[in-house]
């Protein structure tokens, strides 16, 4: 038996769980927040309840002393040195990791040379590892990428139609996100259909405020929406998903904004939040909708048939499929998202959904497809977390 935490820094951030492995069973889990900030929020869950305060929390180190501290005095551990080692996800492995490693002096500065791949996510991530190995001296760390999962795309899938000299020189291609949630996600579904998963089709479908979908064939991912970077694919709550990128120099030249600007206008001012101007929010934006706010309904519309066109092009390019997943925020908790998508597909895919359970699902494991439907549909809560921690008693053999 071993005790592995699971780690995911942001900038200014720091989300954990520790798990009891093999039983994988959840000891505590928490998060804290406004890291560098006047006032930082730590949370704790212990045995069911949530222990939170607030104090100024300087950097990295700091979350990382409180959260150690909190684990004695919580009585979750009765001491330090009962935890045998760390998993860390790691945004960015670019085409030297297709499975997550052990971290080592090579590791970190490899860290440090994709950071121009990730420069949001990157910097946070390492410095997460850092506090760790300073506070932990002696345990194990393992890196888990987000972007392993997606390193079995074929060249035909992955290449942009760009001159090839871009990818040899500056390796610009399709990467994909989300990998450690579409890898347990589509497992997962292989053993809720009684198969192995090389013996397994599955589209699934990661929606939240950051979202992207794959196409996992026998196992492996085969197509993913997110590609150079987590902007593209379809529309979310503050990214515009994939676009003419003629409308870029265009903006540029009428409004006067730089490169960066535009980019930064993308990332963070459109989506949900840009086409409705109420909010990136989901429950907003159903508020509004609720309402008859036009542009909440024209929004939704929008976001239906983007992914309802990705889901409809991963049929036709993996031949057949066994089932439809949806996981994360929207995806498990949004009854609404998942049936506008599945109204626009289900008459050329042969689906037929219940659609009383699919309106009071929420945050459950369940198939919400009829027996009659051509394509089993299905809700699965991800655990990227999870993903983490097994990946790490794997490498370590621990």
């Amino acid at each position: 038996m071993s005790k592995i935490m699971s780690v995911n820094a942001g900038s200014s951030s720091l989300k954990f769980q520790l798990f009891q492995m093999p039983e994988e069973e959840v000891l505590t889990s928490g998060v804290v927040e406004r890291i560098g900030l006047a006032e930082g929020i730590f949370t704790i869950k212990v045995n069911g309840e949530k222990h939170s305060f607030t104090q100024p929390i300087e950097n990295h180190s700091v979350a990382v002393d409180l959260l150690l501290k909190a684990l004695v005095e919580y009585g979750v551990v009765a001491e330090l040195s009962e935890i045998n080692a760390v998993g860390h996800r790691v945004l960015h492995g670019g085409e030297i990791y297709g499975d997550s490693a052990v971290f080592n002096d090579k590791v970190v500065q490899d860290i440090i040379d994709l950071t121009e791949l990730g420069p949001l996510h990157m910097p946070a991530n390492l410095t997460g590892y850092k506090a760790f190995k300073e506070a932990l001296p002696g345990v194990e760390h393992v890196a888990v990428y987000d972007t392993a999962f997606h390193q079995t795309m074929e060249p035909e899938i992955f290449l942009y139609p760009l001159p090839y000299e871009y990818y040899e020189n500056y390796k610009v291609r399709k990467y994909g996100f989300h990998g450690t949630s579409h890898k347990y996600v589509s497992a997962r579904m292989a053993e809720l259909l009684g198969k192995k998963p090389e013996e397994v089709n599955v589209i699934t479908c990661h929606l939240g405020n950051g979202a992207s979908l794959a196409a996992v064939k026998g196992g492996k991912c085969y197509n993913t929406s997110m590609g150079f970077t987590p902007l593209a694919g379809i529309m979310m709550g503050t990214r515009s998903g994939d676009i003419d990128p003629a409308c870029i120099s265009f903006i540029m030249n009428k409004t006067g904004m730089t490169a960066e600007e535009t980019i930064n206008v993308l990332n963070k001012k459109s989506g949900f939040l840009g086409v409705t101007g109420i909010s990136s929010d989901a429950r907003d934006i159903e508020a509004a909708y609720n309402q008859g706010n036009e542009k909440a309904i024209l929004s939704r519309k929008m976001y239906a048939h983007r992914l309802a066109q990705t889901i409809g092009s991963y049929y036709v390019e993996l031949g057949h499929v066994d089932a439809i997943v949806f996981t994360a925020g929207l995806g498990e908790n949004d009854a609404n998202v998942r049936a506008e998508a599945l109204d626009v597909v289900k008459e050329a895919l042969g689906i037929e959904y219940d659609a009383e359970l699919n309106a009071k699902t929420r945050g459950k494991e369940v198939k919400i497809s009829t027996e009659n439907s051509k394509i089993q549909v299905w809700i699965v809560p991800t655990n990227e977390e999870l993903v983490i921690a097994r990946d790490t008693v794997r490498l370590l053999g621990i």
